[in-house]
């Protein structure tokens, strides 16, 4: 029941006028389509303007958190580099047997 709560937001009637005034000034659109695309947007006013002027919206997927694991991130990939190296030297037979 509370994660219904979280996801609720309440927006003033005077927000959206305000936000519909600041897209409108940003934008060719009349007071109507302002209202339409604002709903769309969730009421965010920056991403309406940012739909209007085609601008992507940045994916932040497999963003690093923080120093630590870009520093594993990076061994992590340089081992698994020289593993599929080494694996391809085998299968070529240009691996010695120590014995």
């Amino acid at each position: 029941m509370s994660n219904i709560l979280d996801s609720i937001s309440i927006i003033e009637t005077n927000q959206i006028d305000e936000k519909v005034q600041k897209i409108m000034r940003q934008t060719d659109y009349s007071e109507e389509v302002a209202t339409e695309k604002l709903k769309e947007h969730g009421f965010n006013e920056i991403a309406t303007i940012k739909a209007y002027l085609g601008v992507p919206e940045k994916k932040t997927s497999n963003q690093v958190k923080s120093v630590n694991q870009e520093i594993y991130k990076q061994l992590r990939n340089k081992l698994d580099s020289s593993m599929r190296d080494y694996q391809a030297r085998v299968e070529r037979g240009e691996v010695k047997k120590v014995v």
